[in-house]
């Protein structure tokens, strides 16, 4: 890599790395040691390409995305993450004691998914991109990817309880053969 390439490199680590991490981290199930993991092989896989990357980030995330997938197709059943409990949810929702409690409740609740249903929750709703782009990402269609972040939501909502209040609406909290009364017009 030459003088320029490698300035190049150390400028686009200085300014991306702490969001790459994040997503990396998420991926991970919310070990940051793991994410560091994560992110430090695919800076290497980068660094080693540098020259012929036209959108370093886009690249990176897509090794970062392929190499977590490769994680959970290994099904290394060696090592499991332990929780405790997660803590009640505090009383004054727009603390940041609470606002920290829900951090902590939500890692702990991802940490608990399996691999595969983790890296579709944060590629669909942290990284916020479209069914068809995490299928095309994943190397699967829609569909799955349809009904994965469906279960992975449901065993999520499962998991942690004092998180469904946030996002479900009105039909997701009511159960399932409860509809709302429908008028009937004459």
């Amino acid at each position: 890599m030459d003088a320029e390439a490698q300035d190049s490199f150390r400028e686009f680590v200085a300014n991306r790395s702490s969001a790459l991490l994040k997503t990396a981290v998420l991926l991970s199930g919310g070990d940051r040691h793991a994410g560091e993991d994560l992110l430090q092989n695919a800076l290497i896989k980068a660094a080693g390409r540098w020259h012929r990357i036209d959108e370093p980030e886009a690249y990176v995330r897509r090794i970062l995305y392929r190499q977590q997938i490769s994680r959970w197709r290994l099904k290394r059943r060696g090592r499991e993450l332990s929780v405790a409990e997660p803590p009640e949810p505090g009383t004054d929702g727009g603390s940041a004691s609470a606002d920290a409690e829900l951090r902590l409740v939500m890692r702990g609740a991802l940490a608990r998914l399996t691999a595969r249903q983790r890296t579709m929750l944060v590629l669909r709703y942290f990284e916020d991109l479209p069914e068809a782009e995490v299928a095309r990402i994943l190397g699967c269609s829609v569909g799955t990817v349809r009904s994965t972040t469906h279960r992975s939501l449901a065993r999520l909502r499962a998991l942690a309880p004092e998180l469904r209040p946030l996002g479900a609406s009105e039909a997701e909290r009511r159960p399932s053969g409860d509809y709302p009364p429908v008028e009937v017009r004459s």
